[in-house]
């Protein structure tokens, strides 16, 4: 349990890993590791909040109002992307640093951050700490947690840094930027990409696309979003294995080959909705980067380079289906998981063949998996249904496609929009800032970290027989 008695909080007695004492006497709760992730995120979110507010974080000199400034810090620290103002025009330098701060932060997740310095000031962690280290970058090994927290940093840093460069010298060499505004566009929109935030510097809700026909500025973007949306482990096995696809862990097959179906098809498919709609407009190498880039940012980096309201109802419906499938898991994405889908589609294709287990890449896949992605699944897809009928119910003047985009984009922590989100009242924005809260931590997390309680021994109830479909 945790609690205060003293200015310098210290452990006492043999059930050290249990009691935490400092000031006042009192004695909390012991939080459970997604409580403390949980309380994490919340508490950047608040610092962000309180630094936005700040007059000198907006190009007027005047305080930005709380909700603004609420709904910006959430959306930043859980890499969404939603804005209720224009970030390019309405925030200051010193707020588009705060904003970029929190994305980093968001992105790797502040336990991973943390670990870096806690390396790098040669301070040890404890039990306790590597246990929540684990449960952020969500692996199952503690064993060499701290390396590869150490790892994902100086790699992200490099990739981040390799995408800044290309994207600075594209401002400024071609479109003519000076070379600070370059530089602060080429990190900016690079840790934006990586982090699958979302926000961009363009100015007039505009995100890219003044870019739909530049091949270095779409290839660049998409190439981070999609390193940033498999996953630090996958990359620590990639590594590892050297890239022999069949020496790969089942996870990481998983994860790049519905990663590569799920970008490959819905680009044939956006190809296909708006060759004469949309991209009408377009010579076919535009379109061809079109397509690639309206499958790619959907999951979960939400910029676009086409007008996103002007989709026709079949290329919206996709972009809502791969908003809610989102990235994979320990990764800076978020949504449902491509583990999660994938788990689900083999499962109902080995119950239709009457299998008695589910196996991909010459490996079975245990049943708890199935399980784990039955209640992720119906969780975000609750969570949704949730707040499309609160909103619908407050603001039924509200386009209904709009509203359901807009909450998809918000637990899927996408960022893509409709333009519906500067229409939100003030508890519609609350309701967003909330499902964009939860959507970072993870439905389930999020649940567990509310409902979490000790283990109680178990009792197993007679099983009785039901008919299902």
């Amino acid at each position: 349990m945790v609690g205060y008695r003293s200015k310098v909080c210290f452990r006492e007695g043999k059930d050290a890993n249990r009691w935490l004492f400092c000031e006042n006497g009192m004695k909390l709760k012991n939080l459970s590791h997604v409580q403390i992730i949980a309380l994490g995120y919340l508490l950047i979110i608040l610092c962000g909040t309180l630094l936005l507010m700040l007059p000198i974080a907006t190009t007027s000199g005047e305080s930005a109002p709380f909700l603004t400034a609420l709904f910006t810090a959430t959306s930043s620290a859980c890499v969404t992307g939603l804005v209720t103002v224009d970030t390019g025009t309405f925030w200051s330098l010193f707020g588009q640093i705060v904003i970029l701060a929190l994305i980093q932060i968001g992105g790797l997740g502040f336990m991973t951050i943390a670990t870096f310095f806690f390396r790098l000031f040669r301070r040890r962690m404890g039990l306790r700490q590597k246990e929540v280290m684990v449960e952020s970058i969500n692996t199952s090994e503690i064993g060499g947690i701290l390396q590869l927290a150490k790892n994902i940093f100086l790699l992200t840093m490099l990739i981040e840094g390799c995408g800044a460069v290309i994207l600075a010298l594209r401002f400024g060499l071609h479109y003519g930027f000076g070379w600070k505004k370059s530089l602060f566009f080429g990190v900016f929109h690079s840790i934006s990409a990586f982090c699958n935030a979302g926000f961009d510097l363009n100015g007039n809700y505009n995100s890219f696309t003044d870019y739909v026909g530049d091949p270095v500025i779409n290839l660049t973007l998409m190439t981070l979003i999609i390193i940033g949306g498999i996953g630090f482990l996958v990359w620590h096995d990639l590594a590892e294995r050297k890239f022999r696809f069949r020496s790969l862990r089942l996870h990481t097959k998983i994860v790049l080959s519905v990663t590569a179906i799920l970008i490959l098809a819905p680009a044939l498919l956006f190809f296909f909705f708006e060759r004469n709609g949309l991209f009408a407009d377009l010579n076919w190498g535009e379109k061809i980067l079109a397509s690639l880039f309206s499958a790619v940012t959907p999951r979960t980096a939400g910029f676009n380079t086409v007008d996103t309201a002007s989709l026709s109802p079949g290329s919206g419906l996709l972009t809502v289906v791969l908003m809610f499938i989102g990235g994979s898991p320990g990764s800076t994405a978020g949504g449902a998981k491509t583990t999660t889908v994938a788990v689900l589609l083999f499962f109902t294709i080995a119950s239709i063949r009457k299998n008695r287990a589910a196996s991909l890449f010459g490996r079975r896949i245990p049943e708890d998996a199935l399980h784990k992605a039955v209640c992720v699944f119906f969780w975000n897809l609750g969570l949704a249904l949730c707040g499309i009928l609160l909103i619908a119910a407050i603001q039924p003047a509200l386009p209904f496609f709009d509203v359901l985009f807009e909450v998809f984009s918000a637990i899927g922590t996408v960022g893509m929009s409709t333009g519906v989100t500067r229409d939100l009242n003030t508890f519609s924005q609350a309701l967003v800032i909330l499902l964009m809260f939860i959507g970072r931590i993870g439905g389930v997390s999020f649940g567990a970290a509310l409902l979490e309680k000790k283990a109680v021994p178990a009792v197993i109830e007679p099983h009785e027989s039901i008919l299902i479909g």
